[in-house]
């Protein structure tokens, strides 16, 4: 693979010279798009509208945002001045938001009005009383010393914050001398976005990435997609974390593709977008394609111009990926594999692989990255099929966790290998399965438990729409299987129903001791299952229902 030594600003404008009046960006909600001549211009302006309110080379703006219109105006916009942007996650309240804007040293926070229940102007004035005092411009925050501007994404006027609309009027009538001389001043190694790890245990991290890690790593997903300058690509995944930004836009960037947004997940916004814009790829979390498959509305979409896409955050049960394959028309699906740290796919599924290979494996490495399977124990190569931690080394790798190196030290070994904290093995044939997480990893009396197992074994019990599988705390064993079932609708079936399933089919160690229905799992924003929360949750139905655990 012939490396990307170029910044975000240099490829889009790479674009615009080839293609200024193709598609780049597609709301086909509102009858909205951007050519890439149109979004380039919009970018150059907001960014001239950045630094005249005060942002230079090296400050944090972040971003507080679903997948509105102008989310990737402010991505491209702060890659052309060497602003670093800190991507927040939707999901986030008050306490949550305190920990990153302090944290990751914001100097500006771009933020909509809310998300679902969350309001977060209200949310904003809350831990900044000061906007509502101070020049815009010149806040002086007291909890937040570093923090001198809030933007709000859109046309409404709110007080101490600046607009989108206003920062880029501010920057038509500026001249383009100043951010040419910031554009020649950038470096292709230097970091330009930092996502904040999910945290689903201990305090979020800021991972930093550079524009060489994200545009050689979305350069490579989307070769594993044999993706052309023709790829039109359907993106209802959040931009604020990797799957969004990377394995989306820049595998469409660097190909010269069209992006099609929706500004949240709605199975039938994503269906109704595939076939009015004639997308040929199509990305989501198993639970979304899941979610669209279910929908009654389903069979009246013609999903036929889809080709190729990505299924990715966790595993895929076979059935689905067979309904995606035939139903929506999806021959060449991947799977990708990887974690935020490794900007982030390090393996991924090609488009001519089996589907036994698509649902048992998460691929093979991606160019110019090695994986391994090490002993976690000895730090030595394991053997193939031979379990051991997954890592990678590459250009991929983070430049660090932002003010942590002691954290950093603790994921990069000195060997410069990233663990993944993740359990796999490597077939003879040099594709890698995950069979585990290191932490997720049930331990029952001294036996070794592997969740993935059990999970794929239930799936096939009729009834079982979907199923995840914890350890649950035991006085007596350490820890006991416990197993989350979603029922398909309709269906009646019992804790008996789901044990009887098991008897003489799997091992009877890892027959669950415990069945619990549930009707949806806690979640990352970015589609993972925090299966920690799930622990959590089955000691509390056990202390209800007053069943000892044993």
């Amino acid at each position: 693979m012939q490396m990307i030594e170029k910044t975000l600003g240099e490829v889009l404008e790479d674009n615009v010279r080839k293609w200024p009046d193709k598609e780049f960006i597609i709301f086909s909600d509102r009858n909205l798009n951007f050519t890439y001549s149109e979004f380039d211009r919009r970018v150059n302006n907001l960014a001239k509208g950045l630094k005249a309110i005060g942002l230079k080379k090296g400050d944090h703006l972040g971003i507080w945002a679903t997948n509105v219109p102008d989310w990737l105006t402010f991505a491209f916009a702060t890659a052309k001045i060497g602003v670093v942007l800190v991507t927040v996650n939707t999901n986030y309240k008050t306490h949550e938001l305190e920990y990153l804007v302090n944290n990751a040293d914001l100097h500006t926070l771009c933020i909509i009005g809310g998300f679902r229940d969350s309001d977060y102007v209200n949310m904003v004035y809350e831990l900044v009383p000061e906007l509502r005092t101070h020049q815009r411009g010149h806040l002086v925050s007291e909890k937040f010393p570093y923090l001198k501007n809030v933007v709000f994404i859109g046309p409404e006027k709110h007080r101490g914050m600046f607009n989108t609309q206003e920062l880029i009027l501010l920057g038509e009538h500026i001249d383009d001398e100043q951010l040419n001389a910031c554009k020649k001043n950038l470096h292709c190694h230097e970091v330009i976005n930092m996502q904040y790890t999910s945290g689903t245990t201990g305090f979020p991290k800021g991972v930093m990435l550079t524009h060489h890690n994200i545009l050689n790593n979305g350069f490579g997903i989307g070769e594993c997609q044999k993706f052309t300058d023709k790829e039109r690509v359907c993106l209802p995944v959040p931009l604020f974390h990797c799957f969004g930004i990377v394995l989306g836009v820049m595998a469409i960037l660097t190909h010269g593709g069209t992006t099609i947004l929706t500004e949240s997940f709605d199975p039938v916004m994503v269906l109704a977008s595939v076939q009015k814009e004639k997308a040929t790829a199509l990305y989501g979390v198993p639970t979304m394609f899941i979610a669209e498959l279910n929908h009654p509305m389903f069979p009246m979409f013609d999903l036929s111009s889809l080709r190729t896409g990505i299924m990715a955050g966790s595993p895929c049960p076979i059935d689905v990926m067979r309904k995606v394959i035939e139903k929506m028309n999806m021959k060449d699906v991947t799977i990708a594999y990887g974690l935020t740290e490794n900007s982030p796919v390090m393996t991924q599924t090609r488009t001519d692989d089996p589907i036994e290979v698509k649902v048992s494996t998460v691929g093979r490495e991606l160019p110019e990255i090695e994986v391994n399977i090490l002993d976690p124990e000895t730090g030595k190569e394991c053997p193939p099929d031979v379990q051991g931690e997954i890592c990678c080394r590459g250009y991929s790798l983070m430049k660090g966790y932002y003010k942590n190196p002691q954290a950093t030290a603790e994921v990069i070994d000195k060997e410069g290998w990233l663990h993944s904290g993740d359990l796999g093995v490597k077939t003879k044939d040099g594709y890698f399965k995950v069979t585990g997480r290191i932490k997720d990893m049930i331990i029952r009396g001294g036996e070794n438990i592997y969740p993935r197992e059990i999970e794929e074994f239930l799936y096939t019990m009729p009834g079982i729409k979907d199923i995840q599988v914890a350890g649950v705390a035991s006085e007596k064993y350490g820890e006991q299987v416990g197993a989350f079932i979603i029922k398909k609708e309709g269906v009646n079936i019992c804790e008996e129903d789901v044990i009887d399933f098991c008897r003489g089919k799997i091992s009877r160690f890892k027959i669950p001791k415990y069945v619990f229905f549930v009707e949806n799992y806690p979640m990352t924003a970015s589609g993972k299952i925090q299966k920690y929360k799930l622990r959590e949750m089955a000691l509390e139905i056990l202390k209800e229902k007053k069943i000892k655990v044993v």
